[in-house]
């Protein structure tokens, strides 16, 4: 049972996410009032009756937007763009997905050092280390500067004891994705990835709108509504960084990878935070399939609505980023104009990740490094950008200063899984992208 002072922190949120998402909660509020000053036990009723009343709210009716969470009414929102489906050469392939899957692990790795911290604070560190811009894996810096806490001179993730990828979820999913794909194929359904998601995923190795769906299937609360009750993360970034594992089993094909991205995000989230895992599991699917990544991005906003608030997003952040002659003006628009969304919110993020990608100059070491530098969840940011260029330049656009430290290897924390060689991973990859490209 969740503490009272948890269902608060919850109201407080929710109240916030159904502001954000066009609801009128001011009907709803004073239940939350109420339950500040009453009792444990009619705080407990009062806030209760609070989600309830909060699944049924829709947008006004004067809201600007058209989001709807359901993958029949999502296409019938889509732009009319060309929909394709690239052929790609058995050996490109193999050398594309090596680059894809390094990229996410040495993103992740370059972000965690500084998860959750702002880019003010990022740049007083790297200057501090002398080592600013960031090229690179975080240095050891001891003492951290005043006032900026920072990692232990022995962290794994620091350059000087890099010697494998440190498990972290951005890659536990991208593993375990590929794997349900392994196991049901293209017919996948939401229900069996919740299935495997109970086998495989520890609870504490969950966080957000993840461990608030994973509460709900516990106590019988299935999909959809287990990602709306008591869940006000459901347009946070959680969905987004799962996309991976869809995209590269789908190479060439974003349709494929943005229904795949679909039935797993559904289970956890809503609107932009499904739509955020539809996008970049359709971005790095066409990634695969050709060499620009302004097509790319054309061929992912195609399966997500036009008229939401990430496509109309997205399509600023591509304008500012041609304009602009240097990422930090780009990133000053974003955070002007987003920056009121939480650290860890869907639409912020994914502006920063195309920022350092639309600025990266072709570069897999650069689209990194603006992406991290850009501060909010830096180790999801950095690995989706890595990711992404991977699938763009196959291995020979990863630096070998960045993939050698990792030794081929990758940690994971799932349920009878530790740790792979991420050459076995590709080749799993190429099997499961098999029996998926084979579906009609």
């Amino acid at each position: 049972m969740l503490s009272v002072d948890t269902l608060v922190r919850l109201a407080e949120e929710e109240l916030i996410q159904l502001k954000q998402e066009g609801c009128d909660s001011e009907g709803i509020r004073h239940i939350y009032e109420q339950a500040q000053s009453a009792n444990e036990g009619t705080a407990r009723v009062l806030l209760l009756e609070l989600f309830e009343r909060a699944t049924e709210m829709k947008a006004d009716e004067h809201w600007s937007y058209n989001e709807p969470s359901d993958l029949k009414a999502i296409r019938a929102l889509r732009p009319q763009r060309q929909r394709t489906r690239v052929e790609i050469e058995k050996n490109t392939l193999r050398d594309r997905l090596s680059g894809a899957w390094l990229g996410r692990c040495i993103g992740c790795m370059m972000g965690k050092p500084v998860e959750g911290k702002s880019r003010k604070e990022i740049e007083v560190i790297l200057r501090a280390a002398d080592a600013y811009p960031l090229a690179g894996y975080f240095p050891v810096l001891e003492p951290a500067p005043e006032g900026v806490s920072y990692r232990p001179p022995d962290d794994p993730c620091l350059s000087p004891n890099v010697s494998h990828g440190v498990r972290d979820d951005d890659t536990d999913y991208t593993v375990l994705n590929m794997h349900i794909l392994e196991k049901f194929g293209p017919e996948v359904t939401s229900q069996q990835i919740v299935d495997q998601w109970l086998i495989y995923l520890p609870y504490h190795r969950t966080y957000t709108a993840e461990r608030a769906a994973m509460r709900n299937w516990i106590n019988g609360i299935m999909p959809p509504h287990s990602a709306v009750y008591m869940n006000p993360y459901r347009e946070w970034i959680g969905a987004q960084i799962r996309a991976d594992g869809w995209a590269y089993c789908s190479p060439g094909w974003p349709g494929m990878a943005a229904e795949l991205a679909w039935r797993d995000a559904s289970i956890t989230h809503v609107k932009n935070g499904i739509y955020g895992e539809m996008f970049f599991a359709a971005l790095i699917a066409a990634c695969f399939g050709t060499d620009s990544l302004a097509h790319a991005i054309q061929s992912a906003l195609a399966q997500i609505p036009n008229n939401s608030r990430l496509a109309e997003a997205i399509n600023r952040c591509v304008d500012w980023c041609e304009q602009d002659t240097d990422w930090q003006q780009s990133w000053q628009k974003i955070i002007k104009q987003y920056g009121h969304y939480h650290p860890v919110h869907t639409i912020n993020n994914a502006l920063l990740v195309l920022m350092g990608l639309l600025h990266s100059g072709g570069e897999m070491r650069r689209a990194i490094a603006i992406a991290v530098m850009g501060g909010l969840d830096t180790d999801c940011n950095g690995a989706t950008a890595g990711s992404v260029m991977g699938a763009l330049l196959g291995e020979q656009g990863v630096p070998q200063d960045l993939s050698k430290p990792l030794n081929d290897t990758l940690d994971v924390a799932l349920s009878g899984m530790s740790q792979f060689k991420i050459s076995d991973l590709v080749e799993r990859t190429m099997g499961a992208a098999a029996a998926v490209l084979s579906a009609d």
